[in-house]
């Protein structure tokens, strides 16, 4: 119980390539007691791809975490003020997204 207690926010973003083996990620860190509480950008929540069904996407995480995915800036904004979550998982982090972000 490595992650006991601890809060993570666990957001899921436009890789829909991805999913299938970032997704069990977070039964592992439940596993090691963490919380999870999900969210997924807008169009992660919403896009069918060849990958995948958003819908199914949904019910999976939903039913992994016990929690509805927070999918809108509104529902998002509270997270950081509120500290609502001790640390934060972006997946996928692509290169582009950290250049973007670490100026």
């Amino acid at each position: 119980m490595l992650l006991k207690g601890i809060k993570v926010g666990f957001a899921l973003t436009g890789s829909f390539c991805t999913f299938k083996t970032t997704i069990p990620q977070m039964e592992k860190i439940i596993d090691e007691g963490a919380e999870i509480i999900p969210i997924m950008s807008e169009h992660a929540y919403l896009t069918d791809t060849k990958f995948g069904k958003a819908k199914d996407f949904i019910k999976q995480i939903e039913n992994i975490t016990g929690k509805e995915i927070i999918h809108t800036i509104q529902d998002a904004e509270p997270i950081g003020p509120k500290h609502l979550t001790d640390v934060l998982i972006i997946a996928p982090c692509t290169r582009q997204y950290y250049i973007k972000t670490s100026k």
